[in-house]
């Protein structure tokens, strides 16, 4: 009977619950069009929609198998047969560059998607529950904050070997930590509002008020993050790559493609030129995005508006 009423207490909405979607919707609406009026906004969101398209479409649009060698036109520069060129075993270049998006964008978003997770996880039991469970939580995330994050990747990931799956585990270990910090912070600021002190006295339960109330308004932080986090991903995926600790030969990946080619650069400046190109574009993209929500997904204006609207 407990269990029926906790679950009925988490699926229906009060009418003060619906009245605050209500006026959210409209919010957003107006955020949207303050999201659109920004050119750099648009040019992030263009970039990032050229890589996602590119690795999606890959198998249709890629002219070659991506390890497919043709050792007789080894470094072709650039051509009507090979736009972006050959590399040193004769593939081509163009084809490697877009199946390295699927395999870019598949490890960027399982690492963030676990640190995600960890990372909410940990912020809003840590931001919630308060005392020796919040100190202990947040010494732990002061200790691996400590290191430099990409320094702690790459000495994990040369512990564990070189493989796309030991990158993926090394970047998640420190990449959750941001999040559990945020999340922590905006968790202490929320639950000091009014409305999760009238909730309290109304004996909402607390599973209610954090499904409901306190998971809400710390998704804007964290979306932001989330898509900034992409770039930094990539960018470690890739450099970590080029080390020798990531993809390994023939996997299609632009850091490995760049490790790979960077003895021929003087002859051949197309094997790491276009590589650096893409992973530029797509952090790019993706730092221009995560600033535009940023700007327009202000915690500032949405606490206002909830502050109101309560």
């Amino acid at each position: 009977m407990h269990e029926m009423s906790l679950e009925s207490d988490l699926k229906e909405p009060t009418p003060f619950e619906r009245a605050h979607s209500q006026y959210q919707a409209i919010v957003q609406s107006r955020k949207l069009r303050q999201f659109k009026s920004n050119r750099l906004n648009l040019i992030g969101l263009a970039l990032v929609l050229l890589v996602v398209s590119s690795a999606l479409l890959a198998p249709w649009i890629a002219p070659y198998e991506p390890n497919e060698q043709d050792l007789l036109n080894r470094l072709d520069s650039p051509s009507s047969e090979h736009i972006m060129g050959t590399d040193q075993l004769g593939r081509d270049m163009f084809s490697r560059l877009l199946y390295g998006a699927q395999i870019s964008l598949r490890v960027a978003l399982v690492v963030v998607a676990i640190t995600l997770m960890i990372g909410t996880f940990v912020g809003v039991v840590a931001g919630y529950a308060g005392g020796w469970v919040d100190e202990a939580l947040m010494r732990f995330v002061d200790i691996l904050l400590a290191f430099p994050g990409i320094l702690l990747a790459l000495v994990i990931a040369g512990i564990l070997g070189p493989s796309l799956t030991n990158i993926m585990i090394a970047l998640a270990v420190v990449g959750w930590t941001q999040y559990a910090r945020i999340i922590r912070g905006s968790v202490l600021s929320i639950k000091e509002k009014e409305f999760i002190k009238a909730a309290r006295l109304m004996d909402v339960s607390k599973p209610r008020i954090i499904w409901r109330h306190v998971l809400p308004n710390v998704i804007t932080p964290v979306v932001v993050l989330a898509t900034m986090d992409m770039a930094y991903v990539i960018l470690g995926t890739a450099g970590l790559s080029f080390l020798g600790l990531g993809a390994q030969p023939p996997t299609p990946e632009w850091g490995a493609m760049l490790s790979q080619g960077r003895n021929h650069i003087q002859t051949a400046w197309w094997v790491v030129n276009f590589p650096g190109l893409v992973i530029m574009i797509t952090v790019l993209g993706f730092n221009l995005l995560g600033d535009g929500l940023r700007d327009v997904l202000d915690p500032r204006d949405l606490g206002d508006v909830e502050g109101k609207s309560l």
